[in-house]
Order: C-alpha cells, then structure tokens, then sequence
C-alpha cells in the first residue's frame, strides 16, 4: 500500500488547503473471499452486514445499539472500505492508517494495551511514550456482529496533514473482535460525518479544525480514484482543489444533520424513471466514504439486479457475465434535477480469485424504518468516485462535480 505523503498547498496569501493522500487496496470482503472464507464470515454475521451502520437516521431502529453498563457508539460496517489515509496521534508522533469515513463521527485507533488477536496486526497507540497524552476516563464500544469493540477515552495532539488539532479525544480500542478487523488495511476511523453521531466520544475531528481555526472555511472534499491499487485520490480540508472538477458544483442541503443526508429526485435506468419519483418527497441518500457500494431498499434493489442481470448467490451478493459489462444498462441517480449516469463498468466490482475475473453488482439492499423523509439510498465509493464531493458545514450543504480528469 502507498505510503501517504502530506502536502500543504496555499493558494495566494488567503486559502490554506490541508491536503492528505489517500491509499486504495482491497477490501475485507475481497480478502476474506480470496482465503475462502468469506462465506463463513456472512454466514454467522450477517444481521451486522450492511444495516446498523445507518441505524441513527431513525430513531426507532436505535434500542438495540445500546451496550449494557457501557457507552454505546454507532456500529459501522467497513467490509467493503478501500480508501485510506494517514493520522499521526501524540508527541512525539505515532503514526495510523485510518479510514477518513463521512459515515460516522468519531476516531479511534487499537490500544498499545489491547488482547485481541486483530490488533496483532495493525499500529497501536503507546500512550504512555507520549508527553501529550491525557486519560480521559470514561470507556466506550461499539457492537459488531462479532462482538464488541471495546476501548478506553483520551485526549491527545492530533496530527492530519500540515495540521496539528489539540487536545482531541479519541477512543483507544482494548479489545477488537474478529477475523475482519484481523484482515483490515486500516488500523482505525477518522469520522467526518455531524457531531449529532459523536455523543460518546467527544467533538468530531473536522469541528475541533474549525473551532481550532485550523481551517480558512468550513468546508472538505473528496477526490477518489475510481479503480487501480496504490494511490486512491485525495481528502481535502480548508475548500476544494478547483483543478480536478468541471464547475458548476451542483449543491443540495443537508436534509436531517447526522450523515451526509440529502434528498435525491430519481433513480433512472436507461434513462427511464425507475425508483424514488413516486414518493412525495423522492429519497433520501447518504454520502458514504466508508463503503464502495450503493445500497437501496431491498425491493427497488431486487428489481434493479433483475434489470441489469445479476444473480443471487448464498451470501447476498449478485453476480455478472464480465463478458456482458459493455452492454449493461446506465443507472442514474437524479440530485437537484441534475443527473449522474453509473455505466455498467462503473458499477461493476471487479474481482481476481484462483486467475479467474469474477464480477459483482455494486449495488446492495438496506431496508430502514420508513422516515417522513422517504426511502433511503446509500452512495459509496461506487457513486463518489466518478464525482467530486464536498461536504460545507458552514451552509450545510453537500456538492457534486464532473471530475476534470
């Protein structure tokens, strides 16, 4: 995997650019699948698969995110994250590879004190070689399908790029479960998402940037790199690199603060209106750098792979003929009355298992309590890395561009 450069970009004597590189490399889901036990995998976890990550959007889906005698934090799932960048925690520096995930609000990374086999693998921060570190006291966890992840809270000098955020707190993870986090490329999470999803754990990252006045505007953006290894594209914090879009940016504002939530007008495909513009409101989507799929309620999903040709498999996934990807359908998504097109090597997932290509639909079901809302939508990387996003906390507002390249 890249190691991440930090670069910081001026632009005149007005704008700072806090630029961090991001990494692309396989997800868990692929490596599980390539040592063949991804099925075993789902099979006993699959209630934690997709669902729960999004489970704040609706208050009566939360009773059962509670930890008993514990802090409870939002579950996320990150079977299916590729895109990662590089923190550093401490004085003097420890570095991590985390996920910059606009999914969830909260960091955290392993412990120097944890048991679990999972951390064996992956960086684990050394409190006790810091001359910065602070305990906090409290603990926290959040619940995978395979256990709880279970830590302790601190307060410690955050390094993201060229900026340093004081006193930041963060969970140090004791206690990692499973086989997934043991195959992760990520040590931790960096959460970008609303303070409403960061209760347990402290203010977010990027609200301690703008308290800091560690940033000239309220604002980040992302650039992702839609296929290749090595490098992945970028995050961008202070405003947006005007070189990699085609403008106009096409802004939406945030329609519930929490997620990146936004309403969508229509899903198309082949240029028909197949999805959301039956409901009052249309839907309701999430921008979600923390997953590669796309995910839609179960009945609107069923009917779109039937569409595009896919079939099931036992683990819920859907499967297509690599042969008939130039042929599929364009599925398109309807923002603010402007569309983005998706052809079928767009959202297709491309896999090597035992030097056969093997190809997998990118789009995935959730189904959520109904909302006054509308239905909702979930676009990962499969969505975002053929636009560039930026998320504007200063106007609540989320924006999408034609990359320039």
């Amino acid at each position: 995997m890249r190691t991440s450069l930090i670069l910081l970009t001026c632009l005149g004597f007005v704008q700072c650019l806090i630029r961090v590189p991001l990494s692309r490399a396989p997800s868990v889901r692929s490596k599980l699948r390539a040592a063949e036990q991804l099925q075993e995998f789902m099979r006993e976890h699959e209630p934690d698969a997709f669902l729960r990550r999004y489970a704040q959007c609706f208050p009566p889906a939360r009773d059962y995110l509670q930890l008993r005698g514990k802090s409870a934090e939002r579950l996320y799932n990150f079977m299916d994250a590729q895109f990662f960048g590089e923190i550093s925690l401490g004085n003097p520096r420890q570095n991590f590879t985390v996920i910059f995930d606009t999914g969830s609000s909260d960091l955290w990374v392993p412990s120097s004190y944890c048991v679990s086999q999972a951390c064996v693998m992956h960086h684990k921060f050394k409190a006790f070689e810091s001359s910065t570190y602070t305990h906090d006291g409290r603990v926290f966890g959040i619940h995978y399908g395979s256990g709880h992840l279970l830590g302790v809270m601190a307060r410690e000098q955050l390094k993201v790029g060229s900026v340093t955020v004081q006193n930041q707190v963060f969970g140090e993870g004791v206690y990692e479960p499973g086989f997934a986090f043991l195959m992760a490329q990520f040590d931790g999470v960096l959460g970008l998402g609303y303070p409403q999803l960061a209760e347990e754990l402290g203010l977010p990252v990027f609200d301690n940037m703008i308290s800091q006045k560690s940033v000239d505007e309220p604002v980040f953006s992302f650039y992702l790199k839609s296929n290749g290894s090595g490098f992945g594209g970028e995050v961008l914090f202070g405003g947006v690199d005007e070189t990699l879009f085609v403008p106009p940016v096409n802004w939406v504002p945030v329609s519930q603060k929490g997620y990146w939530q936004f309403r969508i007008d229509g899903v198309k495909v082949q240029g028909a209106l197949g999805f959301c513009h039956r409901t009052p409101h249309g839907c309701q989507a999430i921008a979600d750098t923390g997953t590669s799929l796309i995910a839609g309620p179960s009945k609107d999903i069923l009917i779109l792979q039937q569409f595009i040709g896919a079939t099931p498999t036992a683990i819920g996934e859907y499967l297509l003929d690599c042969t008939r990807i130039s042929s599929l359908p364009v599925v398109s998504f309807l923002i603010n009355q402007v569309e983005y097109s998706l052809t079928g090597d767009q959202y297709v997932r491309r896999e090597i298992l035992n030097n056969k290509e093997i190809c997998f639909s990118g789009f995935q079901s959730i189904d959520m309590p109904m909302s006054p809302y509308g239905p909702l939508w979930i676009l990962g990387d499969v969505f975002l890395s053929q636009v560039y996003s930026i998320y504007d906390r200063g106007h609540d507002r989320v924006g999408f561009a034609h990359l320039s390249l």
